[in-house]
């Protein structure tokens, strides 16, 4: 089972694009649940009017969802009349849907954590090289480690160095997050109108085409 995110973004369009991205919300959360994946909404960023949706992001869940992904990555038209502007005269909108591994949760299970007995490196005399107080644990699912070796006691050592590890990993969780959201803005400001993956028209958001056909 893996999770992916899809970001469905207006890249900063009129209210016509913000009603798309709230369309193809809808749209994938449907195709989601018939292909047997699960869908949620993770957020969204409203726009000026309600249901209208500047940005969202959403968590989908499943077996094999490369191919799910690939029906739905690009750029999205939609073929109308605004609704907003009865005698606006485009009548092609764009919205534009990337997919984003989904950052990886930490994982406090004792199981994977490895603590190791080690010599103090530090002043301490002869006690020093003859006990092995100081600890490191090491998280194996990311390799990341920690040392604590001021106590003299071991046990007091190895609860410094998961203290410290916790910090890693919660630091090294805040930035992926970062770099999630600074792709995801690239993506916003990026959106391109050309080559569509799907084309819908219509108040009833019809679907007309595919780039798969």
């Amino acid at each position: 089972m893996s999770v992916c995110w899809l970001q469905i973004t207006s890249g900063r369009g009129p209210d016509e694009c913000c009603w798309v991205v709230a369309r193809v919300v809808e749209a994938i959360t449907k195709d989601a649940s018939v292909k047997g994946h699960d869908c949620r909404v993770l957020e969204v960023a409203s726009a000026s009017k309600p249901d209208l949706f500047k940005s969202a992001l959403l968590s989908v869940e499943g077996q094999e969802l490369s191919e799910f992904l690939s029906q739905w990555q690009g750029t999205i038209q939609w073929i109308g009349n605004s609704q907003f502007r009865p005698k606006h005269k485009r009548k092609n909108w764009f919205v534009g849907v990337a997919s984003y591994k989904a950052p990886e949760e930490i994982d406090y299970n004792n199981n994977e954590f490895r603590f190791e007995s080690m010599r103090s490196s530090g002043p301490g005399g002869q006690h020093t090289n003859k006990t092995e107080s100081a600890a490191r644990v090491t998280h194996v699912p990311t390799g990341i480690n920690a040392v604590a070796q001021e106590e003299r006691s071991q046990h007091m050592n190895r609860k410094l160095a998961l203290s410290r590890l916790h910090e890693k990993l919660q630091q090294r969780k805040q930035d992926d997050e970062k770099q999630l959201q600074q792709e995801r803005w690239d993506e916003h400001n990026s959106l391109e109108r050309g080559n569509p993956v799907r084309v819908y028209e219509g108040i009833n958001f019809k679907l007309k085409r595919t780039q798969h056909g």
